[in-house]
């Protein structure tokens, strides 16, 4: 099977490579490293499709040592432990982690010792700040390289550099006409700009014109279905909570396995479990905030790909609850009233006390202690004068929370209207 163009035109030497010169230009720090044949372990930080994996090929390429690669999306800590074992039998090896920012810190830390002792010399990727993603152990054992956006020159020279030097391309009469919408929908990502560019000009067959119009046509119909920074992204996002919210547990699990395919991060997708267990299920089922909560510490300690499994636990558990939107009524409501009425002075019967002065002034007086009256209740005001009387929570229509009613109309008699 033919490789795809991107992987045609992976540059093999840092003078073939486009962008970053910063860091790989004559007399730079990284190329200085790699001349010298002293690299550090370090982690690559920058967009998708600037050149990160290419950067780790050439440093193993050019070292000639062996180059293990693992991606951890797919990769457990039993993957890095047989990585490390192969390590020990070599003399000098490289370990490239691409997305490195999804390892938890269970995987993080299984390479700590074989960073530290020099078994391997770690090459992190990663398009998120590892200040945050990647554990202070290993970081503190990293140099971390910072890679650039490619500017819109760079991507064009790539698109003609593609067309006059691989060999499917420049067999045929292709001409490049208009650019704009290759490198808009590519995002500045030289992986994707490259390979739509080659779905345009088999699309063309032997002799064509590339225009945006023909681009966009193309695009519509081939380019990924998932996109994180696209348009997709944020509608299989919202088709995966609404169906939560609809009670529907095949839909859910499906549009989830949409996102893990398209290599959405796990903490993204059980953050938006924690959210839907309140906005949409509440006291319906307390239980469900307690089971997203619980899924979001687990998939943060197991990571890909067993957290698949926790995802789907919980996201069918969701989706089979009852549901509610009285707790998002209520802040909305009370918030609501803060922004109209301002700061409306607090009861002085529930105020704070602690000093003699305030005694004096009254707060605190005539609060009457719940716990001491029956069913540790007293009927007492505690909103607001002017906001006596109003209901900003209101139980929803299902089973838990109509048992709540109940027992707050038996509290509070008529005065909330319950």
């Amino acid at each position: 099977m033919t490789p795809p163009l991107a992987e045609r035109l992976r540059p093999a030497t840092l003078d073939e490579l486009f962008g970053q010169e910063h860091l790989t230009g004559h007399g730079s720090i990284l190329r200085t490293a790699i001349e010298n044949g002293k690299i550090p372990s370090m982690i690559l930080w920058g967009p998708p499709g600037v050149g990160k994996t290419t950067i780790a090929n050439i440093i193993a390429h050019t070292l000639g040592v062996p180059f293990f690669t693992l991606s951890a999306i797919s990769s457990g800590v039993k993957d890095v432990r047989e990585v490390i074992e192969e390590a020990k039998t070599r003399e000098r090896c490289i370990l490239f982690i691409d997305e490195i920012h999804r390892f938890n810190k269970g995987q993080q830390d299984a390479l700590l010792g074989a960073v530290e002792k020099g078994i391997v010399t770690l090459i992190g990727a990663t398009t998120e700040n590892p200040s945050f993603e990647v554990n202070s152990a290993l970081l503190s054992r990293c140099q971390v390289y910072v890679l650039k956006p490619l500017s819109e020159e760079q991507l064009i020279q790539l698109l003609h550099h593609a067309l006059q030097k691989d060999d499917a391309l420049r067999s045929r009469q292709i001409e490049l006409k208009e650019t704009d919408a290759l490198i808009n929908i590519s995002g500045g990502d030289a992986r994707v700009l490259l390979n739509l560019l080659e779905l345009v000009a088999d699309s063309l067959g032997d002799k064509g014109v590339i225009t945006d119009q023909k681009v966009v046509a193309i695009a519509q119909k081939r380019v990924a279905l998932y996109d994180k920074k696209g348009e997709q992204h944020y509608d299989i996002i919202s088709a995966f909570i609404k169906s939560i919210r609809g009670s529907d547990p095949n839909a859910a699990v499906y549009w989830m396995a949409r996102m893990i395919e398209g290599g959405e991060d796990v903490k993204f997708i059980a953050r938006r479990l924690v959210i839907l267990a309140s906005e949409d299920i509440g006291n319906a089922n307390p239980t469900a905030l307690v089971m997203a909560n619980a899924c979001f510490d687990a998939v943060n300690k197991i990571g890909y790909p067993e957290a698949n499994i926790i995802l789907s636990q919980c996201a069918t558990y969701l989706a089979a609850s009852p549901k509610s939107n009285a707790a998002v009524v209520a802040i909305g409501d009370a918030m609501a009233a803060v922004r109209r009425f301002g700061d409306l002075p607090v009861p002085m019967h529930i105020r704070n006390a602690p000093t003699k002065l305030m005694k004096n002034m009254d707060y605190g007086k005539g609060y009457q202690y719940s716990h001491s009256y029956d069913n540790n209740f007293s009927l007492q005001e505690y909103l607001p004068e002017k906001l006596s009387g109003t209901k900003f929570y209101d139980p929803g229509k299902n089973p838990r929370e109509e048992e709540l009613r109940k027992f707050l109309r038996q509290l509070w008699k008529e005065k909330y209207g319950y």
